[in-house]
C-alpha cells in the first residue's frame, strides 16, 4: 500500500525553498496545504538589511517566529526586544508583530495557527502575562536528558502553538513515539543529525525539517561520536492542537 504525505509526513529541505517577493521581503511557504497539512502553516522569511517584516492580517492568528540567522529588533504590540539567531517571539491572536533586520539579512521561520475552542487551550486556564520573547536556550527545561526546552505552550495560556527546542549531545536521542493529537513541524537549527519519521531515520542539516501528521512516530537523535562530534539542535512543535505531555522520566518531542 502506498502511503501519502498526509499519512506518514514529508521531508522539508532548506535547499528546495523557493522564495518570492513580498513587499520588501522574500517569502517561501514551507508547510501548509500544499504538503497535506491541515493546521500547520510555516513560512520562511528573508528580511533584507534595514528592512522590516510586518505581515498584514497577523492579528487574525497566533504567530511564532524563530530567527535562524541575522539580528535586529522584534516587536509584539507595545513590547520590543533585540533579536538574533535562536531568538523567538510569540504574537497572540488579536496582536500585531514586526521584525526589523539590522545591518545584514535576517532569516526567520514563522508559524501561524488560528486558535480553536474560543481562543484558549482545552481544559487549561490561561495564565496572566504570557511571555512574548524567548530564546531556544531559555534554560526552562521540560524533560532532561537530553535537554528539551518548552518556549511557548498551551499550558501557559497559548491556544494552539507549542514551540520546543531539543538539544542533543553526541549519542543522545529524544524519544521515538507517536502523537495522536496534533500535526507538528520541526527544523534543524544547528548541527547534523537524524529525525525519525514513520518508520525510518532520515539525515537532516541546518534549515532542513519534517512535517509530521497526527499519529505518526517521531523522534530525533545525534548519532555521531568522537571528539569532533558536535551537538544537534532541533526546534518546532505542534500546531492548532494540544500536545501529549509525558512523565518527567521520558524524553520526547
Amino acid at each position: 500500500m502506498n502511503l501519502t504525505t498526509q499519512e506518514v509526513g514529508t521531508l522539508l529541505r532548506g535547499a528546495d525553498l523557493e522564495y518570492r517577493r513580498h513587499g520588501d521581503c522574500w517569502v517561501s511557504p514551507v508547510a501548509g496545504p500544499h504538503i497535506g497539512a491541515r493546521h500547520a502553516a510555516v513560512d520562511a522569511v528573508r528580511i533584507p538589511a534595514g528592512r522590516q517584516w510586518s505581515p498584514p492580517g497577523a492579528a487574525a492568528a497566533e504567530q511564532v517566529a524563530v530567527v535562524l540567522a541575522g539580528a535586529g529588533v522584534g516587536t509584539v504590540g507595545y513590547e520590543i526586544s533585540r533579536m538574533r539567531a535562536a531568538s523567538a517571539l510569540y504574537s497572540p491572536m488579536g496582536s500585531t508583530y514586526s521584525l526589523s533586520a539590522g545591518d545584514r539579512e535576517m532569516t526567520v521561520y514563522v508559524w501561524s495557527a488560528v486558535p480553536s475552542e474560543g481562543g484558549t487551550a482545552r481544559g487549561i486556564p490561561p495564565r496572566t502575562g504570557p511571555a512574548r520573547f524567548r530564546s531556544l536556550w531559555s534554560g526552562e527545561t521540560w524533560l532532561t536528558p537530553p535537554a528539551a526546552n518548552v518556549l511557548f505552550r498551551p499550558g501557559a495560556g497559548y491556544a494552539g502553538l507549542c514551540l520546543r527546542c531539543g538539544i542533543m549531545l553526541p549519542g543522545e536521542t529524544l524519544g521515538v513515539r507517536p502523537h495522536e493529537e496534533s500535526e507538528a513541524v520541526y527544523f534543524v537549527f544547528e548541527g547534523e543529525g537524524q529525525f525519525y519519521l514513520h518508520d525510518r531515520w532520515v539525515d537532516l542539516g541546518p534549515g532542513d525539517g519534517v512535517f509530521v501528521p497526527p499519529g505518526v512516530r517521531r523522534g530525533a537523535r545525534n548519532p555521531h561520536a568522537g571528539h569532533l562530534a558536535s551537538r544537534f539542535v532541533v526546534f518546532g512543535g505542534s500546531m492548532a492542537g494540544i500536545p501529549s505531555y509525558l512523565p518527567d522520566d521520558l524524553s520526547d518531542l
